[in-house]
């Protein structure tokens, strides 16, 4: 696993095994909570999606994870939607199965992301998040899978039903999964649950030909 940095972002970027330079492979950008931030990037490799998904014997993903060493991810927003736009960029990215994957904070920034720039993204995961549901149309072309605990105490789960709710409504493909004993930590069992990697890989770019914004009325929205 490598440590690298972009501009005042530093990240890590882990190959899957059998890695060949010059070829092209799905990529997850994901994006970490608010109990993986810190001065050392060392704690980033420590995150459970990090150290799980390392596990599975066939992962063939490269995974590219930034560090939001402070604040939350909105404090380095500028900098996240420049560094998603080089990595799908990259010489090793499949343009067509770049995904986006985050949990609790990184959650929040996985929606945020996505209805910043819908059109760079095959697919989206975000664990135990919320965002701007008044705006979710911009996913209507970008299948969602999202996931939350019933009982989560620290983001309610309301957060992920209004979101989907808000997205399908527009006619998007969003669905959520709800785990009903478990409070914040989502993101364990749908790291552990293959099923939610084979459905990534199915996913292709052919989404966000036609973005959805209806709240240009000042006299309307402010």
């Amino acid at each position: 696993m490598n440590s690298l940095k972009f501009e005042n972002l530093e990240y890590l970027i882990n190959y899957p095994a059998g890695y060949e330079a010059g070829k092209r492979y799905p990529v997850v950008l994901f994006l970490h909570g608010a109990g993986t931030r810190g001065d050392d990037i060392s704690i980033l490799a420590g995150n459970p999606f990090m150290k799980l998904t390392r596990q599975y014997e066939e992962f063939s993903f490269i995974t590219v994870a930034p560090h939001c060493k402070h604040g939350t991810w909105f404090d380095y927003f500028e900098t996240l939607k420049h560094f998603a736009a080089t990595v799908a960029a990259a010489a090793y990215t499949d343009p067509e199965r770049f995904y986006l994957m985050g949990s609790s904070m990184g959650g929040y920034g996985t929606w945020q992301l996505a209805m910043s720039m819908p059109e760079y993204f095959a697919a989206i995961i975000p664990i135990c998040g919320g965002g701007m549901y008044w705006n979710a149309g911009r996913l209507i072309n970008v299948p969602v899978w999202a996931f939350h605990g019933e009982i989560d105490n620290v983001v309610c789960v309301d957060e992920s039903k209004k979101m989907v709710d808000a997205i399908n409504k527009k006619g998007g493909n969003a669905k959520l999964t709800l785990y009903p004993d478990t409070k914040h930590d989502s993101w364990t069992p749908t790291y552990n649950n293959k099923e939610v990697f084979e459905w990534l890989l199915s996913q292709r770019n052919e989404n966000a030909k036609a973005l959805v914004d209806q709240f240009s009325n000042s006299k309307i929205y402010g």
